[in-house]
C-alpha cells in the first residue's frame, strides 16, 4: 500500500500543478478525495491490516490527504489570481480619464410652466386645490347651472362612461366641491387634465390641461378679477400685459365675458398669430351665478365671486412658441429635451 499512496502522491501532484482552470481543478479533487477515490479506498481498507501496519499506513494516507488538499487550496489561489488579473486587465479603468457625463432628465413643459403658475398665484394668495377626473352628471353639469337638457350642455363633446359616469369636460367640478366643504373668503386655482369628444388637430385635443380659478367673498367685483388677471398674465408672460373683457355666455357665471390679452408675440402691434388684432382670446370668465351658490349652499345674497377658465395648453404654446398641442402628449424626447 506504501507504493499506492507514492503512486497517488505524484499523480496527483503532476495533476494539480497542471490544472488549467477552477473547473478541472474541481475534477482532480473528486478524483483523488472522492468517495471513489483510490486514497478513499486504502483509507478504508485499513481495517483489514494487522494492528502495526493499519497504523503506519494510516498515518501516512491522512497526510496524504492533508497534502493533497493543501496544494488544492493552493493552486486555487494562484488561478484565482489569475482570473481576477486576467479581469482587471480587461476592465481597466484610467481614473485620470474624465468620466461619461450622465445625462439629466428634463421635465415636461406642463409640469414646468404649472410649477410656474402655481408660484405666481400663491403669492397672490390662492390655494392649488385638485379633484376626480371621473365624475359624475351632477358636479359636471348640474350644480354648474345646466339641468338635464339644458341646451349649454352641447357645448362640451363628453365623454360618457358607465353609471351615469363622465370624463370631466372642465375643472369646475372641483370649485363645486370645494364650496360644498368651505366656506368665504374662498381663494382657488384648480389646474388639470379635461377630456372632449372632439377632432384632433395642431390646437385641439381630446385630452389637454385646463387652469380654473374662483374667488368668493362678500364684496368681490369684476375689477378684482381684471386686476388679478392683468397682474398674473404680466407675471407670467414677463411684460405688462394690457386685459380686455368681452361680453360672452357660460351658464355657470352672469355676467360672462371672455378674456383677451394683448399679444405677446407682437405686443398688440398686430401679427399672423393674433391675426394682425393685437389680441389673443386666453379663456372665459364671469360672476358666479346665483344659482351655483344655491346648489352647494351659499346664500346668493351674500356670497359674491367670480371665476375664470384659462386654456393652460394654449398659454404654454404661446410661451414657448410651440406650434402643435398634440407634442405634449406625443413622448418625443426631442421636443421634451428643449425645457
Amino acid at each position: 500500500m506504501e507504493k499506492d499512496l507514492e503512486k497517488i502522491r505524484a499523480h496527483a501532484k503532476e495533476a494539480i500543478r497542471n490544472a488549467a482552470d477552477l473547473g478541472f481543478l474541481e475534477q482532480i479533487r473528486v478524483e483523488y478525495m472522492g468517495r471513489k477515490s483510490a486514497l478513499t479506498a486504502i483509507l478504508r481498507g485499513l481495517k483489514d491490516l494487522p494492528i502495526n501496519a493499519r497504523k503506519r499506513i494510516g498515518q501516512e494516507a491522512n497526510h496524504l490527504a492533508e497534502e493533497i488538499e493543501r496544494l488544492l487550496s493552493e493552486r486555487k489561489r494562484e488561478l484565482g489570481s489569475v482570473i481576477r488579473e486576467s479581469i482587471l486587465a480587461k476592465e481597466r479603468l484610467d481614473v485620470t480619464m474624465p468620466g461619461s457625463r450622465i445625462e439629466r432628465g428634463h421635465q415636461h413643459p406642463v409640469t414646468k410652466v404649472l410649477a410656474e403658475i402655481e408660484g405666481i398665484f400663491g403669492s397672490m394668495g390662492f390655494e392649488t386645490v385638485d379633484g376626480p377626473e371621473v365624475e359624475t352628471d351632477f358636479y359636471n353639469f348640474e350644480a354648474l347651472n345646466m339641468p338635464p337638457g339644458h341646451p349649454a350642455r352641447d357645448m362640451w363633446d363628453t365623454f360618457w362612461l358607465k353609471n351615469k359616469l363622465l370624463l370631466r369636460t372642465h375643472t369646475s367640478p372641483v370649485q363645486v366641491r370645494y364650496m360644498e366643504k368651505h366656506n368665504p373668503p374662498i381663494r382657488i386655482i384648480v389646474p388639470g387634465r379635461v377630456y372632449r369628444y372632439e377632432a384632433t388637430d395642431a390646437s385641439h385635443e381630446i385630452q389637454f390641461e385646463q387652469l380654473e380659478g374662483l374667488v368668493v367673498d362678500t364684496h368681490i367685483s369684476v375689477a378684482n378679477f381684471k386686476a388679478v388677471m392683468q397682474e398674473f398674465f404680466s407675471r407670467f408672460y414677463g411684460n405688462h400685459i394690457e386685459i380686455q373683457l368681452r361680453p360672452s355666455y357660460f351658464p355657470f357665471v352672469e355676467p360672462g365675458f371672455e378674456i383677451f390679452i394683448s399679444c405677446v408675440i407682437c405686443k398688440g402691434k398686430g401679427c399672423s398669430v393674433c391675426k394682425q388684432t393685437g389680441w389673443l382670446e386666453i379663456g372665459g370668465a364671469g360672476m358666479v351665478h346665483p344659482n351655483v351658490f344655491k346648489a352647494v349652499g351659499y346664500n346668493p345674497k351674500q356670497a359674491r365671486g367670480f371665476a375664470f377658465g384659462l386654456g393652460f395648453s394654449r398659454m404654454i404654446m404661446m410661451k414657448y412658441k410651440i406650434p402643435d398641442v398634440r407634442l405634449f402628449n406625443s413622448g418625443d424626447l426631442r421636443f421634451l429635451k428643449q425645457f
